[in-house]
Formats: structure tokens, sequence, C-alpha cells
């Protein structure tokens, strides 16, 4: 066991942690016979009573700090203002949305033999009798019309030019921007209230074929119900992960594994690079490469500006992060440091001063491990953050108050202070999950009271951000979990991905 630089003579000990994180292992679950909701469940808030499909550590409801989770059932103003029952509208709005639990072939084959001899059939007729009716032209939005008329007239060559990023519709066909989720759709207006830890699994995706790096749900509240992955296997997929489970559609931008992709503020684009140090950025709807340029370095982290959204931070296996501007194609600046790679990185609150984690980390010393920068005059404000002989593969802010959070390879979580200089809360340490090499992601849930983290050995763990025990355990999923990240709109709902490229959907 690596010892620490830095003694904390006013941290809790060992044994006190040790007693307080013991879990209650006397909890049983009941089985509940319903051998017809075996493979599938419904989706909807409050129905917290069906069986999880794996084991968890019971915990009380109510911590230590009084905070208490709750699913929040859609806000009463939106049945009022809309002269509805609320009740009405929660059975129309889930009842017939099963939920694959095991298996996502199984729910491939039944969807695909359904199709044929139901909507589908209906959606290609309507499709064939509005081309051929006379006189009457169906409406082309005007940035499909720009890019038809430069397109050749030659079938082939249209194809050839319209896959510029190798897009693959998925096979429920549906159009990825422009529908709003009917889950969604009652949250929206509202803030997000309190949140609940998941218990059931809702859907199974496992449509890559090589480790999962990363995943992210749409940043725009209306498009919130598409999530985006980039993996080892060179693609990247964009997921209806709220309603279907499919996976809508396919890119094979890059000629070598997707190591981070990013989507736009807008949820129109996607950023992504990777390990062939190419950069794109590309059309959700159409497949077409926006942005394209080549980094001269292999890329591990890419993070948009929060106000300035046409402007990006790439970083990688280089001593230098790289601001671009999407609308000129060029490196705005450069910002460099005496290291070998960049791990991660991480803008705070107004997008004046960001971080990058590195892999400085000697024998005697453990400078420049996390590095706080200035984003216009690219200067260093410090770089004397974190001094613990580990690197930190993730960083995370919290929502609400001036504070951000570091994984670190010695299996727990530091707290830091966002605000100058820095400092690292010696009261607080997230620890109990297993990081061991793999570039793990933690994050906040959005109201800020919990803490999320995948772990080397399949489980995500589950923190009281103010008591910084661990609440809950989730054995997800059987390699290792290295995203959990809540949906930004939809209490309570969290997403995770593995090491064997499968991703999961949790209520």
């Amino acid at each position: 066991m690596s010892s620490s630089l830095v003694a904390y003579d006013d941290s809790d000990s060992e044994t006190e942690t040790e007693k307080a994180e013991v879990p209650n292992t006397s909890g049983r679950q009941t089985n509940h016979p319903s051998p017809s909701v075996s493979c599938a469940q419904y989706f909807a808030p409050g129905s917290l009573s069906t069986k999880s499909t794996y084991e968890m550590q019971p915990a009380e409801n109510t911590d230590s700090s009084g905070t208490r989770t709750v699913w929040e059932d859609p806000p009463e103003s939106y049945a009022q203002n809309n002269n509805a029952d609320l009740t009405s509208y929660s059975r129309r709005a889930y009842s017939g949305h099963a939920a694959l639990c095991m298996s996502y072939k199984n729910y491939e084959q039944t969807s695909s033999s359904s199709t044929n001899s139901g909507n589908g059939v209906s959606q290609k007729r309507m499709h064939k009798d509005c081309t051929t009716m006379k006189g009457i032209k169906p409406y082309i939005p005007k940035r499909l019309r720009q890019e038809n008329s430069s397109v050749p007239e030659n079938k082939a060559a249209h194809e050839r030019e319209s896959s510029d990023c190798g897009v693959k519709l998925g096979t429920s066909g549906e159009q990825t921007w422009g529908k709003i989720s009917e889950l969604v759709k009652p949250y929206l207006g509202f803030k997000y209230k309190l949140t609940e830890i998941p218990k059931s699994l809702v859907f199974c995706m496992c449509k890559h074929s090589g480790p999962v790096n990363e995943i992210q749900w749409c940043p725009a509240r209306e498009q919130s119900h598409l999530l985006l992955s980039a993996s080892m296997d060179k693609t990247i997929k964009v997921w209806d992960a709220v309603d279907t489970g499919r996976c809508l559609k396919a890119y094979s931008c890059h000629s070598c594994a997707v190591r981070a992709a990013r989507w736009s503020s807008c949820g129109r684009t996607i950023l992504s690079g990777g390990f062939d140090s190419m950069l794109h950025l590309t059309d959700v709807e159409t497949g077409k490469q926006i942005f394209s340029s080549n980094n001269e370095f292999r890329i591990s982290a890419l993070k948009f500006h929060p106000t300035e959204s046409n402007v990006f931070l790439c970083g990688g296996f280089s001593p230098e992060v790289k601001a671009w501007d999407t609308r000129t194609s060029k490196v705005l600046r450069v910002y460099k440091a005496a290291v070998q790679q960049t791990l991660d990185i991480l803008f705070l609150p107004e997008g004046r001063e960001f971080l990058t984690s590195t892999d400085a980390v000697s024998r005697d010393s453990a400078d420049r491990t996390v590095i706080a920068w200035d984003f216009q005059s690219a200067a260093k404000i410090s770089n004397q953050i974190f001094h613990e002989r580990y690197t930190c593969p993730s960083l995370s802010v919290h929502p609400k108050e001036p504070v951000f959070v570091a994984q670190t390879n010695g299996n727990y979580m530091a707290l830091f202070s966002a605000q100058r200089p820095y400092r690292i809360n010696k009261r607080k340490r997230y620890e109990g999950h297993k990081v061991e090499g793999f570039a793990v992601g933690c994050e906040f849930s959005p109201d800020g009271t919990l803490l999320v983290t995948g772990s080397s050995d399949g489980k995500v763990f589950f923190y009281n951000y103010h008591t910084a025990r661990i609440i809950r355990t989730l054995s997800a999923h059987e390699e290792a979990c290295v995203s959990a990240i809540f949906h930004p709109v939809l209490p309570s709902l969290l997403a995770t991905c593995d090491w064997t490229g499968e991703i999961k959907i949790w209520q």
C-alpha cells in the first residue's frame, strides 16, 4: 500500500471509518410470484416495488444529514395547466412501455417480428403514398435542400457522399432529432428535485463489440432521452435510452478506438476524438462531418466550453492541451505543461478557469497531477493542488457548490475547493470502491446530494455527498464499470457502461 506524502492529523481515523461503513447484510429480498413480468417491467415514476435484478446492500432512506431521497411524480401543476387528471396522464404515458431486463437480443427479435405486421408496414405504406401523390410535394428542410443541391445525380455517388461518417440507422428507423419523449415531457419546465437511488434494471444494450469508454446524456432537455456512447470498437452510437433502448444511429468516423465523445450544447452535433489522432464534429441527423482535423496526438479527453459553444479543449498523449474553434477549424491557444499525458479536463463554473489531470507522478514528488489554468491567457494558476502519489483519471464539479472531486487510482475520491487556492478537504474522503488502473468516472447527482462512481469489480457505489458514507452499492456489471451518470431531467434514472461493451439503464 502506497503511503501518502501528506499526513492528515485532523482527518478521521481508519478504524472509525471502517466501523461506519460496514453494510447491513441482514436484509432479505422477497420473491414476488409474477412470471409474466420476469423479463420485463413497466418504466414509470413511483413503480419501485419491482424486485431488482441484482443484489444490493439495503440502506435506510434517510441519512445522517437528514436528506431523504424520493422519486418525484410528475408535477401536479402540469396536470392542472392542461386540465387533465394526473393519474390518467401517467397511465397514458407509461402504459405499454415494456422494458428489457436481461437480453437485448430477445427484444430485437420480438420487435422485428412485430414490425412486419404492425406499425412498420403502415409507416412504409404512408411513405409510399406520399411520394406517389401527384401535385403534392413533401416538405424538405432548408438544410437538406442545400445539401441535396450539391449532391451528384448518380445514386451510387449520392450514397457515398451522404455516408461521410459511415452513419447507420438503427432497427427502429426513427428520426433521431425532433422527437420528444413522452416520459421526459412532464418534467420539462420544472426544476430537478430530489434523487432516489435506482433499484431496477430497465434496459440492457449490448451493441458495442468493444469496451465503452464514455457515455453522456444529451444536454438539450427536450432531447435528453438520447444517450451517446464511445467505444474501443471504433464507433460512436446514439441510443434511445428512455423509450425503447434501441440504437438509433452508429457512426464510424474513426479508424482506431474512440476514446472521447461529447454532445454539443444544442444536441445537434457530436464531437469525437480517438487514438487515430482525428477530431470530428458530426451532424447527428445526416452523419456529415462539419469539422474534421488531425490533432497530431492521440486524444483521451474532450470538453466543450460552458459558455462559448463553438470552442472546445482537447487533450491526450501529449504535454499540450489545445483549444479549438469549430467555426474557423483552427487552434485558438495551446496550454503547455511538463507532462506526458492529459487524463481528463474539467471546466470550472463560468469557464474562466479549467483543470487538467495528468500522469505526472514521480517517486519523490506528485506536483502537476492536477493543474489549474486560466482559459484566456493560457497561464498556469496552480500545479500544487494534489500531493498524493496517485493519478486522477476523472474529475467532476458539484452542480451547486464551489467544490469538485478527483477520482484517484488510490481507490478513493478526494474533495477540493473550486476556488483559489483549490485546497483539498482533509476531512472527507469517498472510499470503498476500486479503480485499479481503469479510467473509472465519477459524477454528482443533478441535485448535488449524491456522488456516484463505477468500480473495477463491476459495482456502482452511491455516496452521501455531505457525510462521505456509502449509502448503497449496486452489482451492475460482471466486468469493470467505467462510468455511471444520472439523467439530467428524469429523477433517479441512471446509465452505466462496462469494459465488455455493455450499457445498462437503471430506474
